[in-house]
């Protein structure tokens, strides 16, 4: 099994290409390792020392070490661990898949609009973040503000805040009139 890594607008975030499926379907986020119970794959990752953080694409691992921890140090022991992992035959995640889409559900009077914001993040924006190693998801809309969660690689960014910014609040704003500002929320 050969696995390659690419290196990510963050620093402290590396993203693992196993050339396999990871996940079918969706994203999965493990910003702790008590959140990586639920997965075999995540837990074997964060028993290395120094990991903070990992995340599932469909074709990606995503891991989040510490920033006293050098990328020397940690990357061989992650590469075992994701080897291992597929080698043993376990599945990646364990139970009930979550909401495949990521996004977070809404109701009420904004539910078009809504419903416009999710397909343009859908279409354009999350493509092009996975390919930094990351996924961006909407979680609310109130009163002209779209608040997204941010996971992955853009979770902890350096240029996350400049992407929300000026990339998908531009992009939002310039398809839907109702959108007046972008804000990231901590889930």
């Amino acid at each position: 099994m050969f696995i390659q890594t690419e290196s990510t607008p963050n620093p402290a975030t590396l993203k693992f290409l196993p050339g396999q499926a990871v996940l079918e379907a969706g994203t999965a986020d493990f910003p702790s390792a008590d959140a990586a119970a639920k997965s075999p794959l995540a837990a074997r990752i964060f028993a290395v020392k120094g990991v903070t953080g990992v995340f599932f694409g469909n074709d990606f691992v995503t891991v989040t070490k510490d920033e006293a921890v050098e990328w020397d140090h940690v990357k061989p022991a992650i590469l075992g661990a994701i080897m291992e992992h597929y080698q043993s035959g376990a599945p990646v995640m364990e139970g009930e898949g979550s909401n495949a889409s990521g996004h977070a559900e809404f109701s009420g009077e904004d539910e078009e609009i809504v419903g416009q914001i999710k397909e343009l993040l859908d279409s354009r924006v999350r493509p092009a973040v996975a390919q930094d190693g990351g996924d961006i998801t909407f979680y609310g809309f109130d009163r002209g503000v779209v608040y997204l969660h941010m996971q992955g690689a853009c979770a902890g960014c350096p240029s996350s805040t400049l992407t929300l910014k000026m990339g998908i609040e531009n992009l939002l704003r310039h398809y839907i009139p109702e959108v007046i500002e972008v804000r990231s929320v901590s889930a």
